[in-house]
């Protein structure tokens, strides 16, 4: 992974966690990977990952069994939460950016409807 510099690390490695829970990568139920064993895969120091998780267990996405580990939460409606939330800070990102480039809101929501019906178009073939 690699990390901007314009957002704390352990940021950054909450959203990469929450975007594998939510595209099913890491299915609920599902084993974490121990807090060193992210903390190599990520080039990170191991407290770092130590906070993400706890965020991320403070936001139930994750929960913790004594002695076993970190697991992925099995609350569907978490999950879906986690989802929503995800889908609006990225419709946030583009509006952002949109607004920024001198684009007005019913522009921005005809390059929407062009690059759904590409995406639709697309995946046809």
């Amino acid at each position: 992974m690699d990390f901007t510099e314009d957002r704390p690390i352990y940021l950054q490695i909450i959203e990469e966690i929450s975007r594998r829970i939510a595209r099913g990568g890491l299915p609920p139920g599902k084993k974490m990977p121990s807090v060193r064993e992210l903390a190599m895969e990520m080039k990170v120091n191991p407290n770092t990952v130590q906070r993400a998780y706890h965020e991320l267990e403070r936001e139930g996405v994750i929960f913790t069994r004594r002695g076993q580990g970190s697991f992925v939460t099995e609350d569907r409606e978490a999950v879906s939460r986690l989802k929503d939330q995800l889908a609006s800070d990225a419709a946030q990102r583009f509006i952002k950016e949109i607004v920024a480039l001198g684009f007005k809101p019913a522009e921005a929501v005809d390059l929407i409807r062009q690059a759904v019906y590409a995406e639709e178009e697309g995946g046809k073939r």
